[in-house]
């Protein structure tokens, strides 16, 4: 099953932690000094905020899987769409070691497909100044 994954860059994460929580009507399950993530069943939904620098708003969009079969059916369909597909086997990002895909939309709207494969203790790769490609994602592959 997939769940949807949303990542939005913010100016002042303890502001944006209480106003999702009250959202959500849940705490955050993983809270850093620079990043918090809610993994929320209802609505299915991977939705993380960090305060790294990066302009605030839409960081980028994805869809995490919960196997690596999904995954490759995942990158199927990104073959499909007709974008350029970059690839990432157990990249560091977001304290979590994951493989993924990344292509960009019609937009300019970084889409990240993955599947975790467990945590890291580090924030792992931050990416150069933000622009609008897969390459400027918060964790984003490096330019």
């Amino acid at each position: 099953m997939k769940r949807f994954h949303v990542h939005v860059a913010v100016d002042n994460l303890q502001d944006n932690i209480r106003f999702y929580s009250s959202i959500f009507g849940a705490a955050p399950s993983v809270v850093k000094d620079d990043y918090a993530k809610w993994m929320l069943d209802d609505p299915r939904v991977n939705f993380a905020i960090s305060s790294r620098g990066a302009r605030a708003g839409l960081d980028h969009l994805g869809l995490q899987v919960e196997s690596d079969a999904e995954l490759k059916g995942m990158r199927q369909n990104l073959i499909a769409a007709q974008a350029p597909v970059l690839e990432e086997n157990e990249k560091a990002c977001c304290y979590a070691k994951s493989d993924k895909y990344w292509v960009t939309d019609p937009q300019g709207i970084a889409w990240e497909t993955f599947h975790t494969l467990g945590d890291v203790p580090l924030y792992g790769e931050s990416r150069p100044a933000r622009k609008r490609d897969a390459a400027a994602a918060c964790c984003g592959p490096s330019a």
